[in-house]
Parts: structure tokens; sequence; C-alpha cells
């Protein structure tokens, strides 16, 4: 999957825009699938995508379909 561009959200969290984008965890052993990565690090729910944290997939399923469509083409 290419890199997704960031992309200006407003979270309740931490009552302010910050950005987001979709990222696939990297490296051996990790769990398969996307998350939602956000440049607050402070926030204690930075790596959770778990409420109260307000981001999900949900967010980018436009750009996670079209990621899945081009990986099955690929394959074919």
């Amino acid at each position: 999957m290419s890199r997704s561009r960031p992309r200006e959200f407003f979270c309740g969290v931490v009552s302010e825009s910050v950005q987001i984008r979709l990222r696939r965890p990297g490296g051996f052993g990790r769990p398969q699938g996307y998350f939602v990565q956000c440049n607050q690090t402070d926030c204690q729910y930075v790596d959770e995508n778990k409420p109260p944290c307000p981001l999900t997939t949900a967010l980018f399923a436009d750009e996670i379909k079209a990621a899945e469509e081009a990986r099955a083409q690929r394959a074919e």
C-alpha cells in the first residue's frame, strides 16, 4: 500500500485538530490489518484505536477498499 497522506481530524479527546493517517503495522509477529495513526504523542490513547479514542479504520474505508482491490488485481 502506498503511504497515505495525513488528514486533519478534530479529536474530542484532546479537543483540537490532529493529523491522522492510515498505517499497516510492520514487522514480524505483528498483527495484520490496518491502524489509524495520530500525531498526538501526549495522548494516552495514541496507539489504541479503542474507545474513547474516536479513530477507527472506518474513517479510511474508501482508501482501504482501493488498496484491497489493487492487491487482488496483482494476485491474479
